[in-house]
């Protein structure tokens, strides 16, 4: 073989080695080769999480209206609520992993399309048990686009911008559920639920177009072929390592703290400040956006060299005082308010921090889909449980027993953060 001076072969040969890893990541992406990432389709991507995220946003304000027409009583209304939490709570690990095997952009455009169909048929529900049928398939195209996503962002993405794209991404459940709050809050005083289900569905359909037209043709979400083994064994490889677990139980006890003062906000404002309904809807929307500022603040803090833990575990910490600051007597009803702003803003980090922390915690690159769908499973569980412990807590106790479950779910947080940066100290090491 000739030698091309001033080369050596084996030089030659280590590059072509690491340039085949670079392409491939071993979950079937194909890497991005390009010298620059394609942002447009990343925020593409996105928006299609937010689209979905419209179908949780627009339950709570409507409940009141879903009530008097459908003459749905309290129970009904709380399964209502609930139905996509449960969903992902059983199933989100089966189900992203059945996405992997069926792939990652196919199911995006499915999981879109069921929502668009579902919304649309609920709005002419003439039952609340119909329209709980409804919501349940709703609620499965929404975790089959949030399960699919952040596999096809990372397929993407340089490896460079993989923080900043999955903080990005990490924004697509406040920024959806809040601009949905938002909408119903306006538009439902001189219309009725079903209007607000007309609209999440055509945000829904229009979604589906632009992902036929700009998503479904593009090269790089092109996935290679891996070898899977087989469902069970998957899961059982996830459920037991301790990366996924903590990850699932961080963001299990943050949103368990975060929608018990969201969820309470609401009743908060009408009690206590003597807000209108619709004034406390659209008081709740804004503050549930605001997280937003969090989601992206983590990926700054992270791509200048801050460690997961001191991100996770530093917000935990101070906001624990502000939360139960917003329950606590003796602190003006306007700066509960104002507190309850700052913490969804803070608190934020904590998604940002655990979704760029899927690549590095998954027991092989293969299982980030899966480990995916466990965080949404302890996502969603904590989701489950906090607003009805809350309600317990305040229902015994009054307002500042709420306090008790915040400042535990936190210390929850920031010991499953020191938790990671101990896995990920370890992997340095070895």
């Amino acid at each position: 073989m000739r030698r091309v001076p001033g080369r050596h072969p084996g030089l030659v040969r280590v590059g072509h080695q690491l340039h085949r890893r670079r392409r491939h990541d071993g979950t079937g992406a194909v890497l991005n080769g390009q010298a620059k990432t394609p942002w447009a389709l990343v925020g593409l991507l996105v928006a299609a999480g937010m689209v979905a995220a419209f179908h949780v946003g627009k339950v709570p304000p409507s409940i009141p209206s879903i009530r008097d027409d459908l003459g749905a009583g309290l129970r009904q209304a709380g399964w209502l609520l609930a139905m996509v939490n449960l969903t992902a709570a059983i199933g989100g690990m089966i189900i992203a992993l059945t996405v992997d095997r069926f792939g990652h952009r196919r199911l995006v455009v499915l999981g879109t399309a069921l929502c668009f169909a579902t919304s649309l048929l609920g709005a002419f529900a003439g039952s609340i048990d119909l329209l709980l049928v409804w919501r349940f398939l709703e609620g499965l195209g929404f975790i089959i686009v949030t399960v699919s996503v952040p596999i096809l962002v990372l397929r993407v993405t340089r490896p460079t911008d993989r923080h900043l794209a999955m903080t990005i991404w990490t924004s697509y459940m406040p920024a959806g559920a809040g601009a949905m709050m938002l909408v119903a809050a306006v538009i439902l005083p001189g219309t009725s639920w079903r209007a607000v289900w007309l609209v999440a569905s055509g945000a829904s359909l229009i979604m589906l177009l632009a992902l036929l037209w700009r998503a479904v043709p593009r090269p790089e979400l092109d996935a290679q072929p891996v070898s899977r083994r087989p469902i069970l064994h998957e899961m059982a490889e996830v459920a037991t390592s301790g990366g996924p677990l903590a990850l699932a139980l961080c963001f299990g006890a943050y949103s368990c703290c975060w929608l018990a003062i969201v969820g309470f906000l609401p009743t908060l404002q009408v009690e206590r400040l003597g807000f209108s309904t619709s004034t406390a809807a659209i008081v709740t929307a804004l503050v549930t956006a605001v997280n937003v500022f969090g989601n992206l603040a983590a990926g700054w803090l992270l791509q200048r060299g801050l460690p997961r833990a001191a991100v996770i575990a530093g917000a935990a910490f101070f906001m624990a005082f502000c939360a139960a600051g917003i329950f606590v007597d003796g602190v003006p009803d306007l700066w509960r308010l104002a507190l309850a702003g700052v913490y969804s803003a803070v608190i934020g980090v904590v998604p940002g921090a655990l979704f760029t922390g899927l690549p590095v915690h998954s027991p092989r690159p293969e299982l980030v889909g899966a480990s995916t769908g466990l965080l949404m499973q302890g996502s969603n569980f904590g989701g489950l449980i906090g607003p009805p412990i809350t309600g317990a807590l305040v229902a015994s106790g009054g307002w500042p027993a709420a306090a008790w479950l915040t400042s535990t779910a936190l210390g929850v947080v920031a010991g499953s953060a020191l938790f990671l940066h101990w896995r990920e100290r370890r992997k340095l090491a070895a």
